[in-house]
């Protein structure tokens, strides 16, 4: 029977822009930057939006290829929903660009929910423990340009007078130069400054090693994606063999992609991230099952604004680990290099200040999409 809540459309929105200056990480260039989101509503015109981390273009013809299994159905049964989806392709789509599109969906389903109830995503989670999460910059990318560091070093420049006490370094140009590249960085940053390092498993397990022990000097917060994500015995080796704290996950999928990750204990930090994983559902199942195990989680956030508070709302719930009056709460991934996407998607975009990112505090996620915005960068 048809209810206020039943679904009664689900439309994938493919946006993109050219950049202005190309950028790298160690797997590839961006020479344009988009986004895949997802708009469902409800037989009473709630709107709730979604969006999933992968390809644009590959992740937007799942989800109207999911569709029809949607329309029709309640809103509000987000659990059964999932577990419909997944299911109907299991056999074809354990991980990857099936499971982004169903996160997508998912957050849509959250973002529905809240709206439904008059009450913020947060609230629906069992939070908050927290209303403002710290944030580290992310950038420092690779660029078309002979003077790396000394780039590197003008942006960080920016992100610190912004308030920010923690930043990451994209690593991945090949050993040496990485090595000398993060000593150069830290020297620049100074002591005080927290670092990051994210190669986006550009190295084997032995290139790992000798990076860790070769820069372990420069007090490290992290070692993200050290190896390739499917090598779960390479992210053991480096972290038995280097001193830095070894991160990864947001390249793993649903629960039972982080299953083997937690159970051998083969990061100090999961990253899921919630446009990837299996939505706002799946990252809190990863979360309370890295718990059990005493493990820090710290989402990855790669996107635009819907990604962003989604993951707001999950960091508003995520538990110190461990708890105590002095704890190491989780923090916000907040992305500064180019998209003009994620800076005009938004009514009122989120917008650090100190260094510090509020909790979105209205119903659902809290956001309004800039209509203006998906007719301009629509693909």
């Amino acid at each position: 029977m048809a209810g206020a809540t039943t679904i009664r459309g689900v439309v994938p929105h493919v946006l993109m822009a050219d950049l202005a200056e190309p950028f790298a990480y160690s797997q590839a260039w961006y020479r344009r930057r988009g986004a895949m989101l997802v708009e469902v509503t409800t037989e009473d015109g709630i709107t709730g939006w979604g969006e999933a981390f992968g390809p644009p273009e590959l992740t937007a013809p799942v989800v109207a290829w999911l569709a029809p299994l949607l329309l029709g159905q309640d809103a509000m049964a987000r659990e059964a929903i999932w577990q419909t989806l997944y299911n109907r392709l299991r056999d074809h789509g354990q991980r990857g660009i099936v499971v982004e599109a169903i996160s997508a969906i998912d957050i849509a389903l959250w973002d529905i929910a809240g709206k439904a109830l008059g009450l913020p995503v947060h609230r629906l989670l069992g939070g908050p423990l927290r209303t403002e999460v710290e944030a580290y910059a992310t950038g420092f990318y690779r660029r078309e340009r002979d003077d790396h560091l000394a780039y590197l070093a003008e942006e960080a420049g920016q992100r610190l007078a912004e308030g920010f006490r923690t930043l990451k370094l994209k690593t991945g140009w090949g050993l040496a130069e990485d090595i000398a590249l993060t000593r150069g960085f830290r020297a620049a940053i100074g002591p005080e400054v927290g670092l990051l390092v994210d190669c986006n498993h550009a190295y084997d397990a032995p290139a790992a090693i000798a990076y860790g022990n070769a820069v372990a000097a420069c007090d490290i917060g992290w070692f993200e994606e050290p190896v390739p994500p499917e090598d779960i015995d390479g992210y053991l080796e480096v972290k038995a063999r280097q001193p830095i704290p070894v991160a990864g996950g947001e390249a793993c999928f649903a629960r039972w992609g982080f299953r083997d990750m937690i159970a051998r204990r083969a990061a100090d930090i999961l990253q899921p991230d919630v446009a990837a994983c299996g939505g706002i559902s799946e990252l809190k199942k990863i979360a309370d099952m890295a718990s059990a195990f005493g493990m820090r989680v710290n989402p990855h956030v790669w996107g635009t604004g819907v990604a962003l508070a989604a993951s707001l709302h999950l960091l508003a719930v995520i538990p110190d680990n461990p708890p105590g009056l002095f704890p190491r709460a989780p923090l916000l991934e907040l992305d500064r290099s180019p998209h003009p996407v994620r800076d005009a998607l938004l009514e009122a975009p989120i917008i650090p200040r100190g260094g510090r990112v509020a909790v979105p505090q209205g119903p659902g996620l809290g956001i309004a999409v800039d209509r203006a915005a998906l007719a301009r960068f629509r693909a």
